[in-house]
C-alpha cells in the first residue's frame, strides 16, 4: 500500500495554523522562509484548495507536507488579524517511514530538493526499511538511480558540504563513492593540507593505485576472482583494486590463450612486453599455411590485443625472393631500410602533427574525411585518439614542442573551453579517448552552438583521431596546403636519431652539393650530421639554407635511397594515383 492510499483513509480536518509548526521529517526542516510571492496573492483571496498533511506531534500539529502553503497563511493570519484555518490531512503520529516518504513526494513533485536534501530523504527511507526497489517503484526511478544516490548519501558529510557550496564537482564526487571511509578521511587531509588533492579521473586513479584496471579487461571469469573489485555506479564497469592480483589472473589467462592458439596451429605465437605497442606498418597479412604468426600484447591498464596471421615485411621479402628462383636475387643482398624504426617513428609523428594541424584550416576537407572514415571503419574510428608519445623521451618531448603540436594543441584548448569540457591533465599525447566528458553533456552542449562550432569541434575531433603513419595522412597533403618548413624543423632529437652515414651523406648531398658529400664521404656520421647543421645555421656559407628540409619531411614525402625503406614515400606511393585520378575527374 503505498503512502498516499494510507493516508487517504485518515481523518479531514480544520485546523488553525497557529497550532501547527514544520515537522522534523518534513525535508525542509531548519530551512529559512520560502518564498511564497506567486502563491500568496490566490491564498490570501480565497484560502488553499489543497489540504496540508499532518501528524500529531506534542500538544499542536506537525507538517509534513505544505510547508509553503503554512507560511501563505501565516502571512494571511498576521495581515488581517483573523484566526485562520486550514484543511488537513491527519497521518498516524506513529508512521515515521510514510511521513518522510510523503514529505520527499511532496518536494519533488513542486520544489525541487537539494541534491543533498534527496540524499538524506533517500538515505532516511533506506534507514527506515525500504529496499531500493520499493523507493524506486514509489518516485519511478531506476533501482540503479537510487544505488547512486544512495552512495553518494552515504559519503562524509564533510564531503557532501563541499559539494553543497561548489567547493568540488559532480565527478569528484561520484569518484569519492569508490573510496572507502578511511580513504575518504585520507582525501580530506590532502584536500585541506598543502598537498594536491586529486579529483575527477585523477581521484579514481588515486583510489586504485595509479593502475585504473577495469573489470571488462579481465580475460577470465570475474567469478573465480577472490580479489575486491571496486564498484563504479556511475561507470561502464568496475576496477580491480589490487593490480598485482589481477595480473597473475590475466596472465594465466593469456597462457591458456597461447596454448590454444598453438593446439589450433599456429606454430609461432610471440608475446610483446607489456606496454609495447605492435608495429602494425612493419607487418604483411599473412595465413597460418604461409608462415603468418600470431602476437599478443597487453596494455598496461590490463587489455589484450590479439594480432592474428601477420608476418615481418623483412620476413616476406626473404620467402618471396626465395619461391621466386631468381638465383641472382638470392645472391643480392637485402637493401638496408632508408629509415630505421625509431626514425620512421620521429618523421611519421612529425609529418602527422604538422599535416593534421593545416587541418584546422579546412573543415570542409576534415567533415569529407570523418565520412569517409565512418562509411569504411578506418583506422583509429572506434573512437580512440591517436597516442603521440613514442618509446623515446627525446622524440616524445620534440614532437610536443613543434610548432605543429603547440598549434593543435591550442586549438584544442579553446574548443574543449568553448563547450565547457575538461581539458585531461596527461603526458601530451598519451590520452586514449578523445574526452573523459559524458557524452550527454557534450551532445547537450553541441546543440546549443551554431554550426560553425560544430564543424570546427568536427575538425578537431578528426585531427585528434588521425591515425599517425597512416595512407590518410598522405593523402590530406593532396587536399590542402602543409607548410612544413613552418611546422617543422631539424631539431638535437632528429640528428640523433640519425644513425645510417649511407643516409646522412644523401643528407649532405641534398643540402651542400655532391663534391662536398663526396668530400666527407669516410668522414664520421658525426662530423657530417655537423656539415648538415652549419649549412642550415649558415655558417661558412654566403646564405643560410634554414628552409631546407629532407625529403622525407617534403610534400609530397621522397626517398633517398630505395622506397620500399622509406615509409612515408610508400604511402605516398599508394595515395597519389588515387588523389591525383580524382583530382583530375574533378576538373574534366
Amino acid at each position: 500500500m503505498t503512502t498516499t492510499q494510507q493516508t487517504t483513509k485518515q481523518q479531514t480536518r480544520f485546523l488553525p495554523i497557529a497550532d501547527m509548526h514544520v515537522s522534523k521529517l518534513n525535508m525542509r526542516h531548519g530551512k529559512g522562509a520560502p518564498n511564497i510571492d506567486d502563491i500568496y496573492p490566490s491564498i490570501l483571496k480565497g484560502g488553499i484548495n489543497q489540504s496540508l498533511l499532518v501528524r500529531k506531534e506534542g500538544k499542536g500539529w506537525g507538517i509534513i507536507a505544505g510547508r509553503r502553503r503554512y507560511f501563505a497563511l501565516k502571512k494571511k493570519a498576521k495581515v488581517t488579524g483573523k484566526t485562520v484555518k486550514a484543511p488537513c490531512l491527519i497521518m498516524q503520529s506513529g508512521d515515521v517511514k510514510a511521513a518522510r516518504e510523503a514529505s520527499l513526494l511532496e518536494n519533488v513533485a513542486r520544489l525541487p530538493a537539494t541534491t543533498t536534501e534527496r540524499f538524506t530523504a533517500f538515505k532516511g527511507l533506506a534507514d527506515a526499511g525500504q529496499t531500493t526497489g520499493d523507493i524506486a517503484e514509489t518516485f519511478g526511478v531506476t533501482e540503479l538511480s537510487v544505488r547512486q544516490t544512495l552512495a553518494l548519501a552515504a559519503l562524509l558529510p564533510e564531503i557532501l558540504e563541499l559539494y553543497e557550496v561548489e567547493e568540488i564537482r559532480a565527478d569528484t564526487l561520484r569518484a569519492l563513492t569508490l573510496a572507502t571511509a578511511d580513504q575518504q578521511a585520507d582525501w580530506l587531509v590532502l584536500y585541506h593540507g598543502d598537498d594536491y588533492a586529486p579529483q575527477g579521473e585523477q581521484l579514481k586513479a588515486w583510489l586504485t593505485g595509479g593502475a585504473r584496471i577495469k573489470t571488462d579487461a579481465a580475460m577470465f571469469d570475474l567469478e573465480t576472482y577472490s580479489g575486491a573489485i571496486i564498484t563504479d555506479l556511475f561507470g561502464e564497469s568496475g576496477y580491480f583494486q589490487d593490480p598485482d592480483l589481477f595480473w597473475e589472473h590475466q596472465n594465466t589467462a593469456i597462457a591458456e590463450t597461447v596454448t590454444e592458439l598453438k593446439q589450433s596451429g599456429w606454430s609461432d605465437v610471440i608475446l610483446l612486453e607489456r606496454g609495447d605497442h605492435f608495429p602494425r606498418w612493419e607487418y604483411g597479412e599473412r595465413s597460418q599455411k604461409q608462415g603468418g604468426k600470431v602476437f599478443i600484447a597487453a596494455g598496461h591498464d590490463g587489455s589484450v590485443e590479439i594480432h592474428q596471421a601477420y608476418l615481418s615485411n623483412a620476413d616476406i621479402k626473404k620467402i618471396e625472393a626465395i619461391l621466386g628462383g631468381n638465383d641472382d636475387e638470392k645472391a643480392k643482398p637485402q637493401a638496408k631500410p632508408e629509415l630505421s624504426g625509431p626514425l620512421t617513428e620521429y618523421v611519421s609523428l612529425h609529418r602527422h602533427a604538422a599535416i593534421r594541424a593545416s587541418l584546422i584550416d579546412h573543415p570542409a576537407v576534415a567533415l569529407r574525411l570523418a565520412v569517409a572514415h565512418m562509411l569504411t571503419n578506418a583506422d583509429n574510428w572506434w573512437i580512440d585518439a591517436q597516442k603521440t608519445t613514442s618509446r623515446k623521451d627525446t622524440t616524445s618531448e620534440s614532437v610536443a614542442a613543434s610548432a605543429g603540436a603547440v598549434r593543435f594543441e591550442k586549438e584544442r584548448a579553446e574548443v574543449f573551453a568553448l563547450l565547457g569540457l575538461s581539458l585531461p591533465s596527461h603526458e601530451y599525447g598519451s590520452a586514449k579517448h578523445l574526452t573523459s566528458d559524458d557524452v550527454i553533456t557534450v551532445f547537450s552542449t553541441l546543440m546549443q552552438v551554431d554550426d560553425a562550432t560544430v564543424m570546427r569541434t568536427l575538425t578537431l575531433a578528426m585531427g585528434m583521431s588521425l591515425a599517425a603513419g597512416s595512407r590518410a595522412v598522405e593523402a590530406l597533403t593532396y587536399a590542402i596546403p602543409v607548410d612544413m618548413t613552418a611546422l617543422w624543423q631539424p631539431d638535437d632529437a632528429f640528428f640523433d636519431l640519425l644513425r645510417d652515414k649511407t643516409v646522412i651523406n644523401a643528407l649532405v648531398k641534398d643540402i651542400a652539393g655532391k663534391s662536398c658529400a663526396d668530400a666527407a664521404l669516410t668522414d664520421t656520421g658525426k662530423v657530417q650530421k655537423e656539415i648538415i647543421r652549419n649549412r642550415i645555421a649558415g655558417h661558412g656559407v654566403k646564405k643560410a639554407a634554414s628552409d631546407w628540409r629532407p625529403h622525407w619531411m617534403q610534400i609530397p614525402a621522397r626517398h633517398y635511397l630505395n622506397r620500399d625503406g622509406c615509409l612515408p614515400a610508400v604511402l605516398d606511393k599508394e595515395v597519389a594515383e588515387i588523389m591525383n585520378s580524382a583530382e583530375e575527374a574533378k576538373a574534366a
